[in-house]
């Protein structure tokens, strides 16, 4: 017994006194870094803006009747004085024939009038018939005169009157909307369509009044596509004086030549350029966050090494892929942006180059 209690106890002490196999130090990781320039920012908002035609009118008839054709469909390009719809006619063109009729009679009395006078001057002057019989011929001869013109002038006028039963377009442009059918009843209050000019169009765009102090005639205007695309890029031409007491917008207006096939009344994305300046941008994946605080991985040679310092930045507006960074780093600086997850303060790491930041961002300040 007591023979195994000694061995035990020899056990015993020599694992006591055993050692743990020591761990090897983990390599330094392998990041890429990006040394740090100022380069061109743009503050810039986006809202919603509202496409108008320069030249826009609505078409309405000048006399009643029945719609009997119509020459022209929604979309249609037309030129000015184009037919675009036809009115019913026949009653107007009825009164045209009998006031052409009553002109021919009048001629007919006009010239006989006139012989009767010049052969009573003659036989006046001859003797042949009195003064009194003379001026009853020139009398009659001045009234067959009045009454021709007076023929005349209403046939002019029923002319005028037939050509109002085709409505024709005023001015060339994309014909609207239209809003009659054959056998429609109209007057000179019905809208038959519109007609619109696209080749130049206007951008109204509500801005906040506090945003809108910012902005003067010449301020850049840019219209987005969906994805964000710029279309057309313009001048605000105007901004208005006073507030809408409702919505607390300010109409800022910029017109453009329509290379973009935009459409009047449609509803675009519109971007102003507020300003444009020199800052530090650092890409959105390489900033860390604890408690709310934004940080960087700034590299630093340290005892011969190379190091991550984790770092406290300010950060400004976002870009697509880009921060601002207000406060925290400066130029010069190299930054870590890859593996940032694996990092830890004052990590050794081995440096190698990356990709250079885009040079221009544009911030997410969009306002509803």
């Amino acid at each position: 017994m007591r023979v195994l209690i000694a061995l035990g106890v020899a056990a015993l002490v020599a694992t006591g006194c055993s050692k743990p196999p020591e761990q090897k130090a983990a390599p330094p990781r392998e990041v890429e870094v990006q040394k740090l320039a100022p380069s061109e920012v743009r503050e810039t908002a986006e809202y919603l803006g509202t496409l108008l035609s320069r030249t826009s009118v609505n078409v309405l008839p000048q006399v009643s009747g029945y719609v009997r054709k119509i020459h022209v469909r929604p979309g249609d390009k037309v030129e000015a004085g184009a037919p675009l719809v036809e009115i019913d006619a026949r009653k107007e063109a009825a009164a045209l024939d009998s006031a052409s009729a009553q002109m021919r009679s009048a001629k007919t009395s006009y010239e006989l009038a006139q012989q009767t006078r010049t052969r009573s001057e003659s036989l006046f002057k001859e003797g042949l018939i009195s003064a009194q019989e003379l001026d009853q011929a020139r009398a009659q001869a001045d009234a067959a005169e009045a009454a021709l013109k007076a023929a005349q002038a209403q046939v002019s006028q029923r002319s005028v009157e037939l050509q109002f039963y085709t409505v024709r377009a005023p001015l060339a442009g994309t014909v609207g909307e239209v809003l009659v059918r054959v056998g429609d009843f109209v007057s000179a209050t019905t809208n038959l369509t519109s007609l619109a000019q696209a080749d130049m169009l206007e951008v109204n765009v509500g801005v906040p009044a506090e945003r809108a102090r910012r902005i003067q005639p010449g301020t850049v205007v840019e219209i987005l596509d969906s994805s964000g695309a710029v279309l057309v890029t313009s001048e605000v031409f105007y901004v208005a004086p006073v507030a809408n007491p409702r919505t607390q917008l300010v109409d800022v207006k910029a017109v453009f030549k329509n290379d973009a096939k935009l459409r009047p009344s449609e509803m675009v994305r519109a971007r102003i350029v507020y300003g444009k300046r020199q800052a530090i941008q650092v890409p959105a994946l390489s900033v860390v966050r604890q408690s709310g605080q934004a940080f960087a991985f700034v590299v630093q040679e340290q005892d011969g090494k190379t190091i991550v310092e984790r770092r406290p930045i300010v950060l400004g507006t976002l870009g697509p892929t880009s921060y601002v960074v207000e406060e925290g780093l400066a130029e010069g600086d190299q930054i870590a942006v890859s593996s940032i997850q694996a990092l830890r303060d004052r990590a050794p790491i081995v440096p190698k180059s990356a990709l250079a930041a885009e040079k221009t961002i544009e911030p997410t300040g969009a306002q509803p």
